[in-house]
């Protein structure tokens, strides 16, 4: 009996590592995962924002999308060729519903607009399950404005106050106090910028420029708020060299230093991770914990299969100066 139980622990164990380092085979750019009792969901760019659910974050199951047509609103505001395209959403549980930020834009313009739907719950099975487009948020217009209305991610302050950090090129990211139903800024343009990259000041308003930083996310661990962005291109095939950078404040509002001090908002970043030969355009992150784990969630490009875009899901350790390290 002793013996076949060796056997048994012999055979599983290979079983045990090849299960935790699957990575699921799914299709995603720009994902965000949240829970809802003993489901996973990811919330992705897409028409009208796919989304996958899962029991074990490795078999997922593609749901219906949050919109089967594109809000009016959304039509009207963005003159694009596919009016049902969204990107980058962001899901957050806030004061008893789910919150979805999405974008909707014209690529390589500041076109944008940030809007926001909500639902009482994600299973799609139960009686309340509908999601409600609560229309616009923020907007972004060219050569008026010089920040780009798209990628929102939600953060609570140690108050419970709401903020919503966005952007792409430009000026940065940026960072806005909500109003409590977070349907509205509660401040004032212009908003604070909590990261940027040297832009060519020669460029017209009207383009991205080259300063290429986008995709935040705030996550806060013990004392510190950790904003992670990415730096660089996603999107170019084999060419995309999207990575992943943060920096950390004790205050929502910044500054985020990195590593060496540096201000995000004059450049600074510390490296997280970048892509190899085997994944490239590794980038736009969210950060989840569950069962006390961090976990960075993100999209690479895996060059053993024609560089599609798969999801990736790591957990993140901490150092002893409390900076997040993904292998």
């Amino acid at each position: 009996m002793k013996k076949a139980f060796h056997l048994f622990i012999v055979i599983l164990l290979p079983l045990i590592v090849n299960a935790q380092n699957t990575i699921p085979r799914i299709y995603v750019h720009d994902p965000v995962m949240i829970k809802q009792d003993s489901i996973y969901y990811i919330f992705c760019t897409g028409k009208g924002i796919t989304v996958y659910s899962s029991r074990d974050r490795v078999n997922w199951i593609r749901e219906k999308p949050v919109f089967a047509t594109s809000p009016k609103w959304v039509t009207e505001a963005i003159p694009k060729t596919h009016p049902n395209d969204f990107w980058a959403p962001d899901i957050s549980y806030y004061s008893g519903s789910y919150y979805l930020f999405y974008s909707a834009s014209v690529f390589a313009k500041n076109t944008s607009v940030i809007g926001l739907a909500t639902n009482k719950t994600l299973n799609i099975h139960s009686p309340d399950f509908k999601w409600v487009d609560m229309g616009k948020v923020i907007q972004s217009v060219p050569n008026t404005d010089m920040f780009n209305a798209i990628d929102p991610n939600l953060i609570l302050d140690d108050k419970g106050d709401p903020w919503l950090t966005f952007g792409s090129f430009w000026d940065g990211i940026k960072l806005v106090k909500l109003s409590a139903d977070l349907k509205t800024p509660r401040e004032s343009k212009p908003w604070r910028t909590i990261a940027s990259r040297t832009r060519d000041k020669n460029l017209a308003d009207s383009l991205p420029g080259d300063g290429a930083i986008e995709g935040p996310f705030i996550f806060k661990k013990a004392k510190y708020y950790y904003l992670f962005a990415s730096w660089d291109y996603c999107c170019r095939g084999p060419q995309s060299n999207y990575k992943m950078v943060v920096g950390r404040s004790k205050k929502i509002t910044g500054p985020y230093l990195d590593r060496n001090g540096i201000d995000m908002a004059k450049g600074g970043g510390t490296l997280i991770l970048a892509g190899d030969k085997h994944w490239y355009g590794v980038g736009h992150n969210a950060v989840c914990t569950f069962d006390n784990i961090d976990y960075i969630i993100f999209h690479a490009y895996d060059a053993a299969d024609n560089g599609k875009p798969k999801l990736r899901i790591e957990p993140i350790s901490w150092d002893k100066a409390g900076w997040p390290v993904v292998k």
